[in-house]
């Protein structure tokens, strides 16, 4: 096929060797596949900032930091230099949480670089060495969405274990290959600590994939283990290997109006990006 324009300055310097079809195109990036010697990988093209479909991006980036006080005024002030900076930011923040989840046990592609606005990664794939399917397009059996749940479960206690929350967590950002569920698309993956996001946004993820794994196990919906996650981290000293039982009781204070708010905002933003993910989704592959 063709050769993708952000992808020839890779064949130039021989980083891939031919790119052999596209793989899907989302809201934030189109993926290739592409051989680098003898090894078949993906390359995750980002799109660029005005033709990405992410809205939220500046909640998603809050509490990032940046080492060089000049790049940071640069995009505060949101010149040129300092959108393009930006970008790096955004691009890099997917490399650097691979590798952070991978060292965790969270299981990642890996990754083999960022280079200009293309990432080379791992091209996961099942049993029969074709590229694996999404979450969304598995179906299972009870106890095994049991299993798989308690899995991601575990992951996401991980996640957190090393200061991130993915943010953009549902069944159509996980792959199955032989071994389970692999944990993709990590742009967006937020600081914990400095985000005053993250705590809706856990609740998401987790409730997300048990809504998911849910329409095979019902009993899972009755769980609350995004409340227990998070009552877990906020008392300090979290251990992400603790065991988990998918129960919590509400704290006997009266009501935070505040909060009931912020969680009704949450509820509808959830519902739109779900929209928005299912969406991007059913669009063709890119060619």
């Amino acid at each position: 096929m063709k050769i993708p324009k952000r992808i020839q300055p890779l064949v130039d310097e021989g980083l891939v060797d031919e790119v052999l079809r596209p793989l899907m195109s989302g809201k934030e990036a189109a993926v290739f596949v592409v051989r680098c010697g003898e090894h078949i990988r993906c390359a995750k093209v980002y799109k660029d900032a005005d033709h990405r479909s992410f809205k939220q991006a500046v909640q998603y980036q809050e509490g990032r930091k940046v080492r060089s006080s000049r790049r940071a005024r640069a995009m505060e002030k949101g010149s040129r230099y300092g959108r393009q900076q930006q970008e790096n930011s955004w691009q890099n923040a997917e490399v650097s949480a691979l590798y952070k989840l991978a060292d965790a046990g969270v299981r990642v592609p890996e990754p083999y670089g960022c280079f200009d606005g293309v990432l080379l990664m791992e091209l996961v794939t099942d049993a029969d060495g074709d590229v694996a399917p999404r979450l969304n397009d598995v179906a299972m059996s009870a106890e095994q969405a049991i299993e798989d749940h308690a899995i991601m479960m575990r992951y996401i206690m991980r996640m957190l274990g090393v200061g991130l929350v993915h943010g953009d967590l549902s069944e159509f950002n996980v792959l199955v290959d032989s071994y389970g569920p692999v944990v993709i698309d990590l742009p967006q993956a937020v600081d914990a600590a400095a985000n005053n996001n993250a705590g809706w946004m856990l609740e998401r993820d987790v409730n997300n994939m048990t809504q998911y794994y849910g329409q095979y196990a019902p009993e899972l919906l009755q769980t609350r283990f995004a409340k227990e996650i998070w009552a877990l981290y906020q008392a300090g000293d979290f251990d992400p290997e603790a065991e988990l039982t998918g129960e919590f009781t509400d704290p006997t204070e009266a009501a935070d109006v505040d909060s009931v708010l912020e969680e009704i905002k949450a509820a509808f933003a959830e519902m739109v990006e779900r929209q928005e993910r299912k969406q991007a989704a059913d669009e063709p592959d890119e060619r």
